[in-house]
């Protein structure tokens, strides 16, 4: 109640920017939230034309397909000319992609501006949460890098709505609105990055001191947060590889974990099945046997609010909770939800009476509210803050566009598979939230309450300790239980004394002079 009090009398300024830029996660959940009503309205298929399940899944994931590519360049783009403007460039190239979609006579203008809108989302969403982690001091970096999912969730739930509302206009114009709104909040995200402050471990990488002085004064980061959060000992100056050998260094011996476990972090988020029950709720409620297309839509708002409410307390609390557990924990509830779903279908006991579909329907709702509280948020945080100063960019980029990927594929195939099994895309999404289970319990180190340069020495110290114990004798077997259960431990050691000297004098809260080099951030 404390920290909520606080953010509502006197926020920072990096709460404030955090915020703003978190609109981009709101029109990525809007999306969501209303492709899959949009495409299932008698108006839409009147103009558009009805589309069969293949259509209907690549109309719906065509805007992930097409945001992988430049989700995984983006942040190598940002590297060279700043976080805010690959965001703003993708907020323009989505307003004007969205508002094809809204004036769309044809299929075919349809999907150009959904192609254009995806190029526009791959770019921003792969540099959102960077931002916001490098802008955002350790004590509350879980909490703001949970914005954009929590406007995500918000998202979600005002394109169910908006759809539920518009529904009841009888021109094509109930399923245009949800577009016209995207188009002009694509607008606003664009301007709103005209006005925020660049990253200040961006700046001193480029060597503008000054302006990094500046962007610190305007996020009003104190002089204790600074030296915690963002200097660091000076160190040689190593110039970053750029081209295909950028993307090859995120796979080197000392980064390569790190890598991998972001990629699988944010790609086992999608392959729980989250998008296929948030794209089609419409779809599966009607399945279940709730009747009439009212009624589903109101029940896929009604998960909305809950989820919105649940990523309150799941957002203002991201930095009490620990990432493990949250991850462990979440997953368990996941695969569960999914199991007992597929095994009610496999052994036809839902109906349009009885109790069975209410099972159903509650555990859809589990399922949503379980993935919102907990892998939602501990995803993006947890991809961006483990990565190396150096190739954070390169390597959240690949992760973010991993993450498109196997949100295509999801939104893809799950219309496909409900049309051939009514059980088997539970039973399969189960199975990957099951093994994303195993795999994180025993690779997965706690980074709660880290700064990101103590996650980076903790990761450099983790990794030395693996290489020495190749080949360890036999009481190294009797350590696996415990690594089981408890996971890997970053160790780090203690910066202040190594930052001792690097700030003359008490003057960065009034942004005076400052004797400040970063060699890589």
């Amino acid at each position: 109640m404390q920290k909520l009090t606080g953010f509502l009398s006197k926020p920072k300024g990096y709460t404030v920017f955090a915020s703003l830029i978190s609109l981009g996660g709101f029109l990525n959940g809007y999306d969501t939230g209303s492709v899959g009503a949009v495409t299932s309205m008698s108006s839409f298929t009147n103009t558009i034309g009805d589309l069969s399940p293949v259509m209907r899944g690549f109309t719906v994931s065509l805007i992930m397909m097409t945001g992988a590519m430049p989700s995984i360049f983006g942040g190598k783009l940002a590297e060279r000319v700043g976080h805010l403007y690959v965001i703003m460039a993708g907020a323009l190239l989505f307003a004007i992609g969205t508002a094809m979609e809204g004036g769309a006579e044809s299929l075919a203008m349809f999907l150009v501006g959904r192609a254009l809108a995806g190029l526009g989302e791959g770019l921003w969403l792969s540099n959102v949460s960077v931002y916001i982690c490098e802008i955002a001091p350790s004590a509350s970096r879980g909490m703001l890098v949970s914005y954009p999912q929590f406007m995500c969730t918000t998202g979600i739930c005002a394109g169910y709505f908006t759809c539920f509302g518009s529904v009841r206009i009888a021109s094509s114009l109930s399923w245009r609105t949800p577009y016209i709104i995207q188009a002009v909040l694509g607008a606003l995200l664009a301007s709103f990055c005209m006005y925020m402050p660049s990253s200040p471990r961006w700046l001193l990488h480029k060597g503008r001191r000054e302006e990094a002085l500046h962007s610190l004064e305007r996020l009003d980061i104190e002089k204790e947060e600074a030296e915690k959060d963002i200097l660091a000992p000076v160190s040689p100056v190593t110039q970053p590889k750029t081209g295909i050998k950028g993307y090859l260094e995120i796979f080197e011996k000392e980064y390569r974990g790190r890598t991998l476990l972001g990629l699988f972090m944010l790609g086992v988020l999608q392959l729980s099945g989250i998008d296929g029950v948030l794209y089609y709720a419409p779809t599966l409620f009607e399945a279940a046997g709730l009747p009439g297309a009212t009624s589903t839509f109101l029940a896929s708002g009604v998960s909305a609010i809950l989820m919105v409410a649940i990523s309150i307390p799941a957002t203002l609390y991201a930095d009490k909770w620990g990432r493990r557990t949250s991850a462990l924990v979440g997953g368990i509830l996941l695969s569960a939800s999914m199991f007992i779903i597929g095994s009610l279908y496999l052994t036809d006991s839902v109906h349009a009476y009885g109790s069975g579909r209410w099972v159903v329907v509650v555990l859809i709702f589990v399922f949503a509210l379980t993935y919102c509280a907990t892998w939602a948020i501990v995803g993006k945080i947890y991809a961006a803050e483990i990565q190396d100063k150096k190739t954070r960019n390169a390597a959240n980029s690949l992760a973010q566009g991993t993450n498109f990927f196997t949100n295509a594929l999801v939104a893809f195939l799950t219309p496909i598979f409900l049309a051939h099994s009514s059980y088997g895309a539970y039973f399969l999404f189960g199975g990957f939230s099951f093994i994303a289970v195993v795999v994180m319990a025993i690779w997965m180190p706690e980074t709660r309450g880290r700064s990101l340069e103590e996650i980076q020495e903790g990761f450099e110290r983790l990794t030395m300790k693996e290489v020495s114990e190749v080949g360890g004798s036999e009481r190294k077997r009797g350590m696996r239980l415990r690594r089981l259960l408890k996971g890997p431990t970053l160790v780090a050691s203690d910066r202040r004394a190594n930052l001792e000297g690097l700030v003359s004098g008490s003057q960065l809260g009034g942004m005076g002079p400052m004797r400040v080099e970063l060699s890589s951030v």
